[in-house]
């Protein structure tokens, strides 16, 4: 049986087991009959026209795990930020680990979506919140939105600094034989309150595995919201990545996107405003070779007046690896005074690896400050000549160019530990010592 008749075949049975009031229902419904229509998506369409998930489909996907695993933490010790202490929320093979999170907080809400999807007290905030911005057209966003149970909810209060780092890892273990998951984060953080936030999925064991994310964050008047998302996954994972963000007036939202590793990557990443004065940073840094295949596709929808955008994405690839940016700049007529900046660089190593970026911009106001650029190349010969000649050994030349290469997007991290972590990574991916130790 295909993929897609397995996930709709199982959703009348996903549905008998948990226990959804009758607008839930109406909202799964309709996002199953899109998927059923629709499918998974091809390089027919535009947005996918240099991704394929043909390969990835032809494996025979789990859709349910059929049992609980249990993981010792010395096992997983070093996907976490272990050098500062953090705010924990840990899934292994999409179920709830209370043994490895640690979600003991003083006025945050922080609990699982399955909680806030089913306990009255949660209704009034769900109906506000839950499927608001995600995509109800986007065909693997809907798909999530069917089977939307187990995930994140964080909920900031008013006023509230988070004095701790908040990690969101889903770890999957291996023990199916091919395991497709689909966790489901809703973020909402209130006005003038402030949070950091890591995401991490990692596979354990080299089984393939399906992650189909979307996260909801939900940014209120003068917030800032910190978000990382580190993917450095084994080769044999395929992640969809699916971030929809409402950001109300002067609030201030930056996610930065660490791609190293995983089979295929899929980062769509979408930022809509709601207000004046605000804020919105988009940074990645792609580092991947073999066959491996990244693809960023981003939209910044600017709707108001007087906000700004800024995006700056670096990829590195060897091999025959694949890299993909497709960056939208949406600009409405009543969206004067936006300031609205795109980058993408891009440095080549293989004359096998590919690049395709596209930068957009579709601008309906007079008063605007809107650029992209785009530059594709490979390293210069000239500064590899000049370090050679004062001592410095071609490697170790091309991997300190690499890496000041990626500088400009590591040194905007806000969260030291994890800035070390990302630079050891780098690091490591480069294939030498610059004097971390390793991870």
């Amino acid at each position: 049986m295909e993929l897609k008749d397995k996930l709709v075949a199982s959703f009348m049975a996903f549905e008998e087991k948990i226990n959804d009031n009758a607008e839930l229902h109406e909202v799964r419904s309709q996002a199953i009959k899109n998927f059923e229509t629709k499918g998974f998506p091809t390089k027919k369409e535009e947005a996918w026209k240099y991704t394929s998930l043909n390969a990835i489909l032809k494996h025979d996907f789990s859709v349910f795990p059929k049992h609980e695993n249990a993981i010792e933490f010395k096992d997983v010790k070093k996907y976490f930020l272990h050098d500062v202490d953090t705010y924990k929320v840990v899934f292994i093979d999409g179920k709830f680990s209370s043994f490895l999170s640690s979600t003991t907080h003083d006025g945050l809400d922080v609990c699982l979506l399955s909680s806030a999807l089913t306990k009255p007290k949660y209704k009034m905030v769900i109906d506000t919140y839950f499927n608001q911005i995600a995509s109800k057209e986007e065909t693997l966003t809907t798909l999530n939105t069917a089977f939307a149970f187990e995930g994140a909810y964080i909920n900031v209060p008013k006023s509230k600094v988070v004095e701790k780092p908040i990690e969101i890892i889903y770890f999957s273990t291996g023990n199916e034989a091919a395991l497709m998951v689909q966790p489901r984060n809703l973020i909402i953080v209130g006005e003038n309150a402030h949070v950091q936030i890591v995401e991490r999925h990692q596979s354990l064991n080299s089984n393939p595995v399906l992650t189909n994310s979307v996260t909801e964050i939900f940014a209120q008047k003068r917030a800032i919201v910190d978000y990382y998302k580190v993917q450095n996954d084994v080769q044999t994972a395929n992640l969809v990545d699916n971030t929809y963000i409402a950001q109300k007036q002067e609030s201030r939202v930056a996610v930065h996107t660490f791609s190293f590793g995983g089979n295929m990557t899929r980062n769509n990443l979408n930022f809509y405003h709601q207000g004046e004065r605000i804020d919105s940073t988009l940074k990645g840094i792609t580092i991947i070779g073999d066959n491996q295949h990244v693809d960023h596709y981003t939209l910044v929808h600017h709707a108001q007046p007087n906000c700004e955008s800024h995006q700056n994405y670096k990829c590195i690839l060897d091999d025959k690896a694949t890299g993909v940016f497709n960056g939208k700049i949406f600009v409405e007529k009543e969206a004067q005074k936006t300031d609205a900046f795109q980058q993408n660089n891009n440095i080549l190593i293989s004359e096998k690896a590919t690049i395709n970026a596209k930068p957009q911009l579709e601008i309906f106001a007079d008063d605007v400050k809107c650029s992209h650029g785009c530059t594709i190349g490979q390293l210069d010969e000239s500064a590899m000549f000049y370090m050679q000649q004062r001592g410095i050994p071609k490697k170790e030349a091309k991997a300190l160019l690499m890496y000041a290469f990626t500088n400009e997007v590591t040194s905007s991290v806000q969260i030291p530990e994890l800035k070390a972590k990302i630079g050891r990574i780098i690091a490591e991916k480069l294939g030498v010592n610059m004097g971390f130790d390793k991870l």
